[in-house]
């Protein structure tokens, strides 16, 4: 079971033991992560889930489609690694991968 390192932007730290093929953003919902809120449920239509994906495991990750292209537009603070939490689907190769929360949405 991979596991995923949500980081709050006061740098503490929860890991959680994600199933493959889950989303970071129901692993977040699920494990009560503060600064998810997901507000579409997964639909890719608010923002509410960005975060930001640290390397290696950013650059492992399939391209973002064009809907979540879109919605990084208006993001608070998007960075290179910015990515929508309900996109980035868990799988082993990505075990311990580090997921920054922005601050603005703490």
């Amino acid at each position: 079971m991979p596991t995923v390192i949500y980081v709050q932007a006061d740098g503490s730290r929860t890991v959680c033991h994600l199933q493959p093929g889950e989303s970071v953003m129901d692993g977040a919902l699920d494990n009560g992560i503060a600064g998810i809120k997901a507000q579409c449920g997964g639909g890719c239509t608010c923002a509410t889930c960005h975060c930001y994906i640290r390397g290696p495991w950013f650059e492992q990750l399939p391209a973002p489609i064009q809907d979540e292209k879109d919605m990084l537009e208006y993001v608070w603070q998007p960075e290179v690694n910015s990515r929508l939490s309900c996109q980035v689907k868990v799988t082993d190769a990505l075990d311990g991968m580090i997921v920054d929360i922005p601050a603005q949405q703490a």
